[in-house]
């Protein structure tokens, strides 16, 4: 998530944990996965880019002023009882200086309420608890979280808007694509950067009801370089074609409203990202993910996002409300807590969002708002030949197409 776009918003996951890491695509592979690139090299990469904003940060006698250090920390944040109506600096929009900003933040905070109000009504029995937060220096949060609902273990929808500056050898280490993202910036002098984005995990109870993820985002900075990034991809423990079929329709449907070139592409690129490489499998059955878009005029990727961020609900709950009731046995819930286990795994080894979180001391339970409550790990298990658990097996080791 260019300082690459992958280490600016994993500064905002310090504040909102929950959205998904960005993912460049390198050209190692793993062995098995065809076409599917390799987490290790992406982590090594992303460390290294770590590793240079630390040096950076130390080399530096004087901070800007609105320049957090590496470490954010959550004692730069102040928990207010209810967020300002907005969280984006007066002077940035929307009739300021940077008008998009406030347009985007605008957009997923309609959207924040819009798909909690939509999960609480599946739910039928709790609801979200929001915890909102500003900081001084501009930008701040709202976590909105449901637990122990009649569907939903658990669903958590976090809002997040960051004001921060790294310096430029975090922005070299860490940009793939070449971009001067530290354009009209002095040698040595920190890139100031806006990030904003609404990012999404629901763990449902019923083994046949898949966990879902999503993240919409957007980066700025104040030399005038944009991108937007995200993605919304679906995570079941038990294989249904017709709710693959569903899922990924909707998805392509979406991105063919846009171009027709999207949806193979972000598909492919969720393919790619969302791999276990120690186990050699998916971490589910993908979607769509994108990051570092900035190829054709913002008003029109912007409306792409808003209109994928707005599709979460009409891919998501129809799969929802089909299987919520559906019978199953402890042995089939058994199996959803051991992929629950390989989702904590991806999350806590190559989730990049969670890695700098963690690293850099920020606000812990933001950060693991996306693991689950509860998760299994068995040792040595193998599905039985020809079983349920066996066909979703092949299908996280060997990428399908769905629609």
């Amino acid at each position: 998530m260019e300082l690459s776009s992958a280490l600016l918003f994993a500064i905002s996951a310090v504040t909102a944990k929950g959205f998904a890491p960005i993912a460049t695509v390198p050209t190692a592979r793993s062995s098995s996965l065809q076409g599917t690139a390799s987490p290790t090299v992406e982590k090594e990469s992303f460390q290294r880019s770590l590793l240079a904003a630390q040096l950076a940060n130390k080399s530096n006698g004087k901070k800007a002023v609105d320049a957090p250090p590496v470490n954010i920390g959550w004692d730069s944040h102040q928990a207010v009882e209810k967020a300002p109506d907005s969280l984006v600096r007066p002077g940035d929009g929307p009739d300021g200086n940077y008008p998009m900003r406030a347009r985007f933040e605008k957009m997923i905070r309609e959207a924040q309420i819009s798909i909690t109000d939509a999960i609480e009504k599946i739910d039928g029995k709790a609801k979200f608890q929001e915890d909102s937060w500003i900081r001084a220096n501009g930008g701040g949060g709202m976590s909105r979280v449901l637990k122990d609902g009649a569907v939903w273990e658990k669903a958590g929808v976090n809002l997040s808007v960051v004001y921060g500056s790294m310096p430029q050898e975090a922005l070299q280490a860490a940009t793939e694509r070449g971009v001067d993202r530290a354009k009209g910036m002095a040698p040595g002098e920190r890139v100031p950067f806006f990030a904003c984005g609404l990012s999404c995990v629901m763990h449902p109870r019923n083994p046949f009801c898949p966990t879902m993820h999503f993240n919409y985002r957007y980066f700025e900075t104040d030399g005038g370089v944009w991108w937007f990034g995200g993605g919304t991809d679906i995570t079941p423990a038990y294989l249904n074609e017709d709710d693959m079929k569903h899922f990924h329709g909707t998805y392509k449907e979406v991105c063919d409203r846009h171009d027709p070139e999207f949806y193979p592409k972000f598909k492919a690129w969720a393919d790619k990202y969302f791999v276990i490489s120690h186990r050699n499998e998916t971490r589910g059955l993908g979607g769509i993910f994108f990051d570092d878009l900035n190829d054709r005029d913002p008003e029109k990727l912007f409306e792409f996002a808003k209109d994928a961020v707005n599709s979460v609900v009409p891919a998501y709950g129809p799969i929802i409300e089909a299987h919520k009731d559906d019978p199953f046995t402890e042995q089939q819930k058994q199996w959803q807590l051991m992929r629950r286990g390989r989702y904590v795994e991806f999350n806590l080894v190559y989730d990049r969002g969670t890695v700098f979180g963690l690293k850099t001391g920020g606000r812990i339970e933001s950060i693991l708002m996306s693991l689950p409550e509860t998760a299994r790990w068995e040792y040595d298990h193998h599905p039985e030949p020809g079983s349920p658990e066996a066909d979703i097996m092949d299908a996280f080791k060997h990428a399908r197409e769905w629609v």
